[in-house]
């Protein structure tokens, strides 16, 4: 679920029995057992009957007291710890280090980056020139300070990007959210005098999609009336408007009306090397994966030929790329492909594609960037990464491997309209991260920045294993692990997975999972299950829909794969995930409440019967399934383990944690499962950010005492 769709870590109490005398654990079992009857009474009388639905009211008062309950509760478990400060101000000192990369965007003729420390938590917006940023200590800037904006207007900023006109991009719509959620405000801002542009574009707070067709033009989708009738049942626009600068917005022409059943309406508006709109796309999200794309003509909408399962990439050399996720047209599941534009604009029936790439079995497309001139393709391999710069000769693509590290994720961090430079990164689980200046055009690569180590990473070692699910297939798996490590099952490991909407988890250096675990003993799993893209779309339509369970099995195999080569033990195996994990996380534990210590469940989907109708829940159907489908409902509460959590059964001490302004994942998932543990009696621990948004990590000391949670009550429970 990151915008497309959506990582935390675990912690324990010393809940349940543990010093209660015989007289009370009898007394209390019988109170437990008779608020189980009663509440499974209570959810039998209907199918949609649901006790604790009250928690679904984010901010009704009753929720808000039971949060606020559960959120002491946590503190006299965690944040009284002596181990909490600590890891509080170790964590803090990471994320607020003077010598951290400034990852850089391209702004103009020069460098923009944000920029978060200890005494600027909500971030500066600034910006430098590319010779000075390759110096040790760059001359920035400063744009927009977001703390001192917040202060003066009451509002708590954070920045979720900017689009700026091109080509001086001057001008530039920057996206501002107050708290840190999907919601946004747009406003317009001038670069060179540093101010909102005075009477300038100016949208309120919703989630919108806004781009320039020229300095007075916008395009536009959000909820026009304000009322919401404008949104699809997912929460996003699919009204597209035409809005002129000083024209009433009753006044916008709408170019583009989808269905409230869709997912979205997004435009794409694509633009030639000097800044000139070529054309303009609409992408139509019939579902999370299928898509209608229309290209915007005087005559109207005109429908593109493209598959529904397809990606739209990167434009370049006026060819429009994107990737397949089906079998199409001759083509297979995974190719880059590439229209001419000029063909889409004359006949678009008649366009035919070119192939660009057809990844091999243990590849796949992770990401496409474009250049001035260059297509920049970045690419798995048995989940290693490289970047691969592909140039148009005719009609033909030809291609050359940038020479940047082996075993390890690259990922494009920028790409320049302009030129054809380009900035990545690399990284590994024990290897910090690098920051290469890279020309698509000569094929040069340069080291500018690196990341000092976080965490002494001498002591360990890491290791791609292979488990074997139910059905016999391989899943791979990165250990990171003691060098020493004595394969006796004492080891305490942590485990995360995801496992979906094709999402890749690589390997990447986490210096707050090193300095707070890694450094004391522990060890790290990252399972790269079926659901994510590490292989490819068949990798995640293995477990799409009704084949979700394949998903769950994989990661069963890998914690049993742990167990049976004596790395650990369930009494020190933790688990973690969130979002989309937490739908993993917590039918882990319902299916497997055997083999594991400790869970961490972050901002997570549980309820899956209802999911659909709680935040942006509707979007993600494509992925799970339609639970008011009788067919695929049935499928769904095999799993769903907010339903399926029973009474008798020794359940590990999960520690469940939201966010109340979590505007994609509704907060009510990780209540309503920890309210059901309560009524059956069982240990839990709750915790409940009332800032923030779904990501969790938009303010530094926030994120630092979030870490300093996890890794309390993981050292509690695993290490102890």
């Amino acid at each position: 679920m990151t915008s497309s769709v959506f990582s935390s870590r675990l912690s324990r109490s010393d809940g349940g029995m543990k010093g209660v005398g015989p007289l009370r654990q009898i007394l209390t079992g019988i109170a437990a057992t008779i608020m189980l009857t009663l509440a499974g009474l209570a959810l039998a009388q209907t199918p949609g009957d649901d006790p604790f639905r009250w928690l679904e009211d984010i901010h009704g008062p009753r929720a808000l007291a039971w949060v606020a309950q559960q959120n002491v509760r946590k503190a006299a478990v965690l944040e009284a710890d002596p181990r909490y400060d600590l890891f509080r101000r170790e964590a803090l000192a990471i994320f607020t280090a003077k010598d951290r990369i400034p990852y850089p965007g391209f702004l103009a003729d020069g460098l923009d980056n944000i920029w978060q420390d200890a005494t600027h938590s909500h971030g500066l917006w600034r910006r430098t020139s590319f010779a000075s940023y390759a110096t040790s200590d760059p001359h920035w800037d400063v744009l927009l300070d977001l703390d001192q904006l917040s202060k003066s207007e009451g509002k708590s900023w954070f920045w979720k990007g900017a689009t700026c006109l091109r080509s001086a991009e001057r001008y530039c719509l920057i996206r501002l959210s107050n708290g840190g959620g999907d919601a946004v405000r747009v406003r317009e801002f001038d670069t060179l005098t540093k101010t909102f542009v005075a009477g300038g574009f100016d949208f309120p707070i919703g989630k919108q999609y806004v781009d320039w067709l020229d300095r007075d033009t916008l395009i536009v989708g959000r909820d026009w009336s304000g009322s919401g009738a404008d949104l699809t049942a997912s929460g996003y626009p699919y009204v597209l408007k035409v809005v002129k600068r000083g024209e009433a917005i009753d006044r916008a022409q709408t170019v583009f009306k989808g269905a409230p059943t869709d997912v979205w309406a997004e435009p794409r508006v694509l633009y030639g090397p000097d800044g000139a709109v070529r054309a303009i796309l609409i992408q139509q999200g019939l579902s999370f994966f299928e898509q209608n794309f229309y290209l915007l003509t005087e005559a109207g909408p005109v429908k593109l030929p493209l598959p529904p399962k397809t990606t739209l990439q990167a434009f370049v050399r006026d060819r429009l790329t994107f990737t397949i996720q089906q079998d199409w047209d001759g083509f297979k599941a995974g190719a880059l492909l590439a229209y001419n534009l000029a063909d889409l604009k004359s006949v678009p029936a008649a366009a035919r594609p070119s192939l660009i790439l057809q990844p091999g079995p243990t590849q796949a497309i992770d990401a496409v960037h474009a250049t001035r001139n260059r297509l920049i393709v970045q690419l798995l391999d048995n989940v290693q990464g490289a970047i691969a710069v592909y140039d148009l000769r005719g009609d033909a693509w030809s291609h050359k491997q940038l020479a940047l590290p082996s075993n390890a994720s690259l990922t494009v961090r920028a790409a320049s309209d302009d030129s054809d430079r380009l900035f990545v990164t690399s990284e590994g689980f024990l290897d910090p991260t690098a920051l290469w200046a890279a020309d698509a055009a000569t094929g040069s690569v340069e080291k500018i920045k690196a990341l000092p180590p976080r965490f002494d990473a001498s002591h360990d070692r890491v290791e791609q294993r292979f488990a074997t699910s139910a059905d016999g297939t391989r899943i791979p798996y990165f250990l990171v692990a003691p060098k020493t490590m004595t394969l006796n099952g004492t080891t305490p490991v942590q485990m995360f997975g995801y496992g979906g909407f094709q999402l890749s988890e690589t390997p990447a250096y986490k210096p707050e999972m090193g300095k707070l675990w890694l450094e004391r003993g522990g060890a790290y799993v990252v399972a790269n299950i079926r659901g994510g893209g590490e292989f490819g779309p068949a990798w995640h339509d293995a477990a799409l829909r009704e084949h979700r369970q394949r998903a769950f099995d994989d990661f069963a195999a890998v914690a049993k794969d742990l167990i049976a080569t004596g790395v650990t033990s369930p009494q020190h195996l933790g688990i973690y995930g969130r979002s989309n994990g937490g739908v993993l996380m917590s039918v882990s534990m319902t299916q497997h409440p055997e083999l594991f210590g400790a869970i961490v469940i972050e901002s997570p989907l549980i309820d899956m019967l209802r999911y659909n109708h709680l935040s942006a829940g509707a979007s993600w159907v494509g992925e799970y399934g339609d639970p008011d489908i009788a067919a695929d409902r049935t499928f769904i509460a095999k799993y769903s383990a907010y339903q399926l959590l029973k009474p008798g059964v020794k359940y590990p001490e999960p520690y469940i944690t939201t966010n109340t302004e979590d505007d994609r994942v509704h907060p009510s998932h990780a209540r309503k499962f920890a309210a059901k543990l309560e009524s059956l009696g069982d240990p839990y621990l709750y915790y409940e950010n009332t800032f923030g948004g779904h990501a969790n990590d938009a303010d530094p000391e926030l994120n630092a005492r979030r870490w300093a949670r996890h890794y309390v009550y993981l050292s509690q429970k695993l290490m102890n």
